[in-house]
């Protein structure tokens, strides 16, 4: 398996989840097993031998390779969820995304100061939800010592957005 071969497991739906949007779809990547797996292997490939104490992810898709990421790297797992979804305390930001405005919530005490952090999400578009997740992490006390995700929207341009953090991604658009 290499980048190119998982890249052809990205299939695009047109006008969803409204008109002129094209939606890069992922689950025929999540369904086959040996791509499935590479991918999680490069995702973690890029954080390995660094101190990292939880892995951050982003609802819903960023869900799933987090945890993934979590165990592999010997770190916890803090989700961050959409608003309304978490049942104790928490800290919410506000953020606008490519289509619209959201809201993101974590629990107090998910992260504690000097926490090192790597934050996850499935795709990285316009950088709004990944930045709204740093400033989250952060007012919490974290540090965030990079981010990952799978597909990266380049001409969205949402890296520029992140500047100052390091910003893996796998697959291009």
């Amino acid at each position: 398996m290499d980048l190119d071969t998982l890249r052809s497991f990205i299939r695009d739906i047109p006008d969803f989840p409204k008109k002129g949007i094209v939606f890069k779809d992922i689950t025929p990547l999540l369904k086959d097993g040996p791509a499935l797996r590479f991918a999680c292997d490069q995702l973690a490939g890029s954080f390995r031998g660094m101190k990292i104490d939880q892995v951050v992810g982003i609802e819903s898709r960023g869900f799933i390779f987090s945890p993934v990421l979590a165990y592999q790297l010997g770190a916890g797992f803090v989700p961050v969820r959409k608003k309304g979804k978490l049942p104790a305390a928490k800290e919410a930001v506000s953020y606008s995304l490519e289509y619209g405005e959201d809201s993101l919530e974590v629990h107090l005490d998910a992260i504690k100061k000097g926490t090192q952090v790597v934050i996850v999400d499935d795709l990285l578009a316009t950088g709004g939800t990944a930045e709204a997740v740093i400033r989250l992490v952060e007012k919490l006390g974290g540090t965030v010592l990079g981010l990952a995700f799978l597909v990266e929207l380049g001409f969205l341009k949402g890296r520029d957005r992140l500047k100052g953090y390091q910003v893996h991604s796998l697959i291009q658009f």
